[in-house]
């Protein structure tokens, strides 16, 4: 079974000034390009885009939706054990384990406890 780690980052908002590339849709083209080349020398596969909602706030209480453009880049795991996975990746792995069951509680140690109820008048005046 292969598995993999995803990799999603923030789509250019804006292209890249180089000789020879004048319009926008070239400049645009070439920042996204430059971002796929370098994360495929890493090993990293281009999946998709995907446009997703984001809630942002506004003012004190408010909130407004905006959307967000993002590009998924996947790479397969060698070994489980090489590499510890970062805080920013994802790894799909099996099937979630169902949640253990709990045994019987153990039993309180034997004691005293504190009383409960309002506080003594004689405490307040110290």
């Amino acid at each position: 079974m292969q598995r993999y780690e995803f990799k999603v980052i923030p789509a250019p908002k804006r292209g890249e000034k180089a000789r020879g590339v004048k319009t926008t849709e070239d400049r645009f083209a070439l920042a996204l390009t430059n971002l796929m080349n370098e994360l495929g020398a890493e090993g990293w596969d281009y999946v998709r885009a995907d446009s997703l909602p984001c809630e942002e706030r506004t003012g004190f209480t408010g909130t407004k939706t905006t959307f967000l453009n993002v590009l998924v880049f996947r790479r397969t795991i060698l070994s489980v054990t090489a590499e510890a996975p970062a805080s920013n990746r994802l790894i799909l792995q099996d099937a979630v384990p169902a949640t253990p069951r709990l045994g019987p509680a153990e039993t309180p140690f034997p004691g005293k406890a504190p009383a409960v109820g309002p506080a003594k008048p004689d405490l307040a005046a110290e």
